[in-house]
């Protein structure tokens, strides 16, 4: 592969050093196939791990897709199989199963496209400051500075068969609408592409939460004198970042929730449910974070 695409693409990402073992999450759609053939480029020792939810009539198929890609780039393979109910939330629920059957640090196919998907759901989510900075570049997203489109073309310069998911179609599916309708929309309000333009908005508010996130954790969340006594904006973002654990993938909760939280601890309200099965309780100045079903404590 070395001249190729694949050379030039790989310039642009933050794969660890050659010889490293990573695990790379490969459904077998272009991004993640994208990653798998990058992480082989840069000299790691891959294995690639395909999780079936088992959602769809021939799911067991994908697998097959993802083992003859790794088998053909050198990279071991193994397959994982989850239980996913359909009901509500499902996008969500299936996330939580995939993530829970990974490795921690596993590698996962998120592009520029997906950091800009994420800042505009997290703007609707209400989700503050954090949701804004989108996803972090914490060594676990190589191809956050690659496009979609980048990732498809090498799969087809390789020619490597790419499974295509018709979820990604659903428009009931929030994500998709951002994708395929208000993405297309402020492109075309905004006269270029504002996928990269939200990308360099992210890192700026990235850089500024993580400032903030360093003065807040001298703020006890639990303690709700001090949540008081602190800057509000200090205060809130403590709170955010204590109510993170509550979501299957750590995402920054909405402001409504830590404003009800602050509530809590301005003595307004004895308690308030905070999502994912979790409450926030009050008793004297201390705060409490729990499964209201189980009273498991975080």
């Amino acid at each position: 592969m070395e001249g190729g695409l694949a050379t030039e693409l790989l310039a642009r990402c933050t794969f660890p050093p050659p010889g490293t073992p990573v695990v790379c999450a490969v459904s077998g759609g272009a991004d993640s196939l994208c990653l798998l053939v990058l992480a082989v480029e840069a000299g790691c020792v891959v294995t690639a791990v395909h999780v079936d939810h088992g959602l769809r009539e021939g799911s067991e198929g994908e697998a097959r897709v993802v083992e003859a890609a790794a088998r053909r780039l050198g990279a071991s393979f193994r397959a994982e199989r989850v239980t996913v109910e359909p009901g509500p939330n499902l996008e969500a629920r299936a996330r939580a199963a995939r993530h829970a059957v990974l490795p921690p640090g596993a590698l996962l196919g998120h592009t520029a496209d997906d950091q800009a998907e994420t800042v505009l759901l997290n703007l609707l989510r209400g989700a503050g400051l954090d949701g804004l900075a989108g996803m972090r570049r914490d060594g676990r997203r190589p191809l956050l500075d690659l496009r979609r489109w980048e990732t498809r073309a090498l799969c087809d310069e390789l020619g490597l068969e790419v499974v295509d998911d018709p979820s990604n179609r659903d428009p009931s599916l929030r994500r998709n609408r951002v994708r395929n309708e208000l993405l297309p929309l402020l492109g075309d309000i905004a006269g270029r592409d504002v996928v990269p333009i939200i990308g360099r908005q992210a890192d700026v508010v990235r850089a500024a939460a993580e400032l903030l996130d360093e003065l807040a954790a001298a703020v006890d969340p639990t303690d709700a004198r001090a949540l008081d006594a602190a800057p509000p904006a200090l205060g809130a973002i403590a709170v955010r970042n204590w109510l993170r654990g509550c979501s299957p993938d750590w995402h920054p909760p909405p402001l409504a929730t830590v404003e009800r939280v602050l509530a809590v601890a301005r003595g307004e309200a004895t308690g308030t449910e905070v999502g994912g099965g979790w409450r926030v309780d009050r008793s004297g100045q201390r705060l409490r974070l729990h499964r209201a079903s189980t009273g498991v404590e975080r």
